[in-house]
């Protein structure tokens, strides 16, 4: 055997010091974004039925929830709005007491550091469940915009950190930027979903945010699991209209384009670590199928070698839990 000539890779394994001192790809809490679900009226701390350990939360329970958020060492969350009321338009999303903004207002003014980013878009506040507006069954784009750039603003002056628009319209991002430098809100970041899927991942989600569609599906503006050259024009479309970050959604099945994402782009790129990821593994979990702390963690750490900066996740909690 001693005319063997091979690499010992081993030797940069032999510890767990030497293992972490040669490692690539570093999870931290500052990575972590976590959704919050807030709801109207009082009293409210119910679970998601089909998400274990995520609850729809009203006000009077919001400040307890961050400040668990922000004692576990989270520095930013993202808000979902469900609403008591819908109509065809969505206007409680742009309405400046709607339930985002009450939310908003009441975090930042007991926890001024926390970076608050708003989700903006209108599923879950239209009674079709769809994010633009509908006319004869066909999702408008052009008239959409102007109500996306009117709840960015409002989202703005209520206090949000960083806007987040999700709804896949073409030229959302230039309206939205327009609307918040005409408002005065030049400052204020837009973290686009440049990249979303029509996927059956977010199940979950819309179970959280009572947004399923009552008719049709979303394949008509979110994009086709197939296509790899589109999320690149997509992505690229969002740059030249002025977006800050970019959202990649899902994360788990694609993590191919999140890499060219990286690759092609200088901004700041968000995994959407989504809801059906996160069932999938809570029910493994629960039945004892699987380790969930080293699946998570796994899970996660593929998203930062893939090139993602910063991973809006169900699991921002728990992870923060592992890493103290």
């Amino acid at each position: 055997m001693t005319d063997l000539q091979f690499n010992r890779h081993r030797r940069l394994r032999t510890s767990d010091n030497l293992r972490s001192m040669v490692k690539e790809t570093w999870l931290r809490k500052e990575d972590l974004i976590y959704p919050l679900f807030v709801v109207e009226g009082s009293n409210v701390h119910s679970e998601v039925a089909s998400m274990p350990g995520v609850f729809h939360i009203s006000l009077d329970y919001v400040e307890a929830e961050v400040q668990e958020i922000v004692d576990l060492g989270i520095k930013s969350i993202i808000l979902f709005g469900v609403p008591a009321e819908k109509d065809a338009l969505g206007s409680q999303a742009y309405h400046d007491h709607g339930i985002v903004q009450e939310a908003t207002r009441l975090i930042k003014e007991k926890f001024p550091e926390l970076v608050i980013i708003a989700d903006t878009c209108l599923c879950q506040y239209t009674d079709h469940g769809h994010c633009g507006i509908v006319e004869e069954g066909k999702i408008l784009n052009d008239p959409t915009l102007d109500l996306l750039a009117r709840t960015a603003v409002s989202q703005a002056r209520a206090g949000a950190d960083i806007i987040a628009p999700s709804n896949m319209m073409d030229g959302f991002v230039a309206a939205i930027r327009r609307g918040l430098d005409e408002a005065g809100f030049v400052d204020v970041p837009i973290m686009s979903y440049a990249v979303k899927y029509s996927s059956s991942f977010y199940g979950p989600f819309r179970d959280a945010a009572h947004s399923t569609p009552q008719f049709g599906d979303r394949k008509t503006y979110q994009m086709d699991p197939a296509n790899r050259m589109e999320a690149l024009r997509e992505a690229a479309s969002d740059v030249e209209e002025g977006a800050d970050f970019l959202i990649v959604k899902p994360a788990l099945s694609y993590l191919d384009i999140m890499r060219e994402v990286k690759d092609n782009f200088l901004l700041p790129v968000v995994a959407y670590n989504v809801s059906g990821e996160y069932s999938m593994i809570k029910a493994a979990a629960q039945n004892g199928w699987i380790n969930e702390q080293e699946i998570v963690m796994e899970k996660l750490i593929s998203m930062k070698r893939a090139g993602a900066d910063l991973i809006i996740t169900y699991f921002a909690k728990d992870v923060a839990k592992m890493l103290s």
